[in-house]
């Protein structure tokens, strides 16, 4: 039993002294040389003392708050993956934002130049977000090496998707209903049911939080729920879409808030809260209405939107995360199908009704169906590629038994962990 056993765990070689270094070492190296080809400023039209985006960094700072606190710590609720959590988000943002600066760059240059702005710097954190969707499907599964390799090949399908949605079908997504979060989570299921681990099958006794880990969670909670309107109204036209798409998120956001409560009491056979649903059903009703942030839907529409956000994050949590882990074999860690699947759709869904109501009159119904089946379909055979690439054994997965753990890829004071961190994580990183 001994022998299989450690036959089985052979091909998890988690030791990252040199392969790490090997990958991270050239993938900077070679993006530093392709913005000393390519990437310029941007100073056209620009005056003397004030550049024309400067009124943006507010904007910018709030989403990049998001990326690197909001989601980072929004993942550390599982007890023993903490360092991960926030660590490896803020690996995955560094890294991403260049390759984004990069393959969103190509699809506009000038002179073969990419112009770069504070613009750019804000769609740049966008093409981070999707990749951060998508760990959290992985979170916990996956070795440092791995998410370096995501992180690169989901951004560059993410930015042929972005063109193909925005300049070719012309379909409005301004805060990327469909383009980042659909997009994100569907990419991020096809990665884990290709990489699908049957030892998990189960569960996993580090797959659990703590009463602290939940406490720090709620912390990137609050941090995404007080900066969505900026994420959605960045890069809407100043003026009233700009004004619209902050009050129509800020309501939806309100509306969705209750409605997951009482979902939340309502469907727990206790009649308690459960902080799962607080900590992440309470955001969908920001990525619902997304798609239409900018429209003229009203308050009452944003409301509407962020109400059944709520109901039907809160009801997949409860029922489709073991359904789909039972039946379909995809182990989503953070529930990303019901925070950013499925609110994702509903947002495409909003805003083909608001197309064929004629809320905007250079809508079309048909470009934005089209831009919401476009988006899942990439996403889906993108993630499934890039999860047949993450299953080549040599790139560091941790096995089954060390999963969720930070001691296999971290230094860990010990004693944080008295009674659960086993010899086995121990001795795995000295092979």
């Amino acid at each position: 039993m001994t022998a299989k056993m450690e036959s089985a765990n052979s091909s998890f070689s988690t030791k990252m002294r040199i392969k790490f270094p090997v990958v991270a070492f050239f993938l900077e190296i070679t993006i530093i040389i392709l913005f000393g080809i390519f990437v310029k400023y941007d100073i056209s039209d620009r005056g003397r003392n004030f550049p024309k985006e400067s009124w943006l960094y507010p904007l910018f700072q709030d989403v990049h708050v998001m990326i690197f606190v909001g989601f980072g710590f929004l993942m550390t609720f599982l007890k023993k993956y903490g360092f991960s959590s926030v660590g490896i988000n803020l690996l995955i943002a560094a890294l991403g934002l260049q390759w984004g600066i990069l393959l969103q760059g190509f699809w506009h240059m000038k002179y073969n130049e990419i112009h770069i702005g504070i613009e750019s710097m804000i769609t740049a954190d966008f093409s981070v977000a999707t990749v951060l969707i998508s760990f959290g499907a992985v979170l916990g599964k996956t070795s440092p090496v791995q998410v370096l390799i995501m992180t690169i090949l989901e951004i560059t399908v993410f930015a042929c998707n972005e063109h193909l949605v925005v300049n070719v079908l012309e379909a409005t997504d301004i805060g990327a209903s469909m383009t980042i979060h659909a997009f994100g989570a569907y990419f991020g299921l096809a990665v884990a049911r290709v990489i699908y681990r049957p030892g998990l099958r189960n569960g996993h006794k580090n797959e659990d939080s703590t009463y602290h880990s939940d406490l720090f969670a709620m912390i990137g909670t609050l941090f995404l729920w007080l900066f969505w309107p900026s994420f959605n109204s960045a890069i809407a036209a100043a003026g009233e879409a700009q004004e619209r798409a902050i009050m129509n998120t800020y309501f939806s956001l309100a509306a969705c808030t209750m409605t997951v409560f009482a979902s939340s009491i309502l469907i727990e056979q206790k009649g308690k809260l459960d902080m799962v649903h607080i900590q992440n059903a309470t955001l969908a009703g920001g990525v619902a209405v997304g798609s239409c942030a900018d429209l003229n839907i009203l308050p009452f529409g944003a409301m509407l939107i962020g109400s059944i956000a709520g109901i039907i994050s809160v009801l997949g949590f409860k029922y489709l995360t073991p359904l789909f882990a039972s039946k379909l074999n995809i182990q989503d860690t953070c529930g990303i199908h019901n925070l950013h699947g499925i609110p994702g759709i509903l947002g495409g869904i909003a805003s083909i009704i608001a197309a064929a109501l004629q809320v905007n009159n250079n809508l079309s119904p048909g470009m934005q169906a089209a831009a919401l089946a476009c988006s899942i379909t990439i996403a889906l055979i993108g993630g499934a590629i890039t999860g047949l690439i993450l299953r080549l054994p040599f790139l560091g997965q941790p096995s089954d038994q060390n999963c969720y753990d930070d001691t296999v890829y971290w230094e860990v004071p010990l004693e944080n962990f008295p009674k659960e961190c086993t010899l086995d994580c121990l001795e795995d990183q000295t092979q």
